[in-house]
Order: structure tokens, then sequence, then C-alpha cells
């Protein structure tokens, strides 16, 4: 779960970004089971509605998406919503510079994967990335092998996740940052 709550409320709480009959009719995806139709349908009403939404809103529906295996399909769309403006604890990478596993120290058994820097904390610098194999055709694997989180450099693997870690990867990146506000003072902004 992104920000400790469970799917549902996650589901709910992004849908709830959008207008009442858009976000009903996203929710109505979620209770009959088509999780990447109403993804589509909550990106394409945040474009529609022109919705600003915060950056940290952005990477929570990219991970979202992530696991549900509609990342690709929603990227270009999620970039194009509205931003807030204002300073937030995480960003998405659009820039997608993939890093080979084997010239990280401490790669934590990534070496033999390409690494894609996708979510950086905007505090302290570190970056969530998606672990891919090199498929013979020469692309990246679709789904990603592993998730981690390396240092502000880029150079240091700090924790790595399985393949259907993408979630807890990223609620570490956003909580567990050395300069994160105290647990009992944290704020979760998404909106």
């Amino acid at each position: 779960m992104i920000t400790n709550e469970d799917d549902a409320a996650v589901w709910d709480r992004l849908a709830s970004m959008l207008s009442a009959g858009a976000a009903q009719a996203v929710r109505d995806c979620w209770a009959i089971g088509e999780q990447e139709a109403g993804l589509g349908m909550l990106v394409a009403g945040l474009l529609d509605e022109g919705t600003a939404i915060s950056e940290t809103a952005r990477a929570e529906l990219a991970v979202v998406a992530e696991t549900w295996g509609e990342r690709e399909n929603l990227m270009p769309q999620l970039l194009r919503c509205r931003g807030d403006g204002r300073q937030a604890d995480v960003q998405l990478i659009e820039v997608e510079t993939v890093i080979n596993g084997a010239d990280l120290a401490s790669s934590g058994g990534l070496e033999d994967l390409l690494l894609v820097p996708w979510v950086s904390c905007t505090r302290c610098g570190q970056v969530l990335m998606r672990a891919h194999a090199l498929e013979p055709w020469g692309n990246l694997s679709y789904i990603a092998r592993h998730y981690a989180i390396v240092s502000p450099d880029r150079g240091r693997v700090l924790r790595v996740f399985s393949d259907d870690s993408a979630d807890e990867s990223f609620c570490v990146l956003l909580h567990d940052c050395p300069r994160a506000e105290p647990a009992g003072q944290r704020l979760t902004r998404l909106r």
C-alpha cells in the first residue's frame, strides 16, 4: 500500500480527484475488477477536466499503473496532466537514462539487469529505479524484475525490492527518506 491504506482506499482517494460522475465511473471499475480500464479513465479524466495534481500524486499514479501493468500505456498522458506548481517530496523522472547494474557499487544482485531511473526524492536525492532484463531483441523487459533505491549520485544500490514491490519501494522512498519529517509530523500530500 502506498500510504498505509488498503488498495480500495487508495483507489477511492485517487478517484476523488475527479468530478463526482467521473469519480464514480472509476470506482465502479474497481468494484467490477476492471482496474486497468479504471486507471485509463482516471488519467483521461484528469486531462479532460484539467485537474491540477501534485508531483507526489503523479508519481503515485505511475506506481499504481506499474502495479496493474499499465505504466507504459499511461505515462505519456500522465506526464501531460497539469501540475499544481507546489514543491513535492518526490518527482517522476521523465528522461529514462539506463544504467547498467554491473556499474553500481553494492549492486545487490542487479549485475545482469539494466536500471531505469523512475522517481526521485526531492529532499535527499535518492532515486527509485526499475530493474529490467535486456530482451534478446534489444528492448528492456516489459515487466521490471526488481525495484531498487539508489544513492543520489546513482552509483550505489541502497535497497533492492522484489518484482511485485512497486508500491512498497515507492512507500520506502517517500517515507524513509533521511530528511523526512519525524513520523508523528508526517503529512501525505497527494493532491
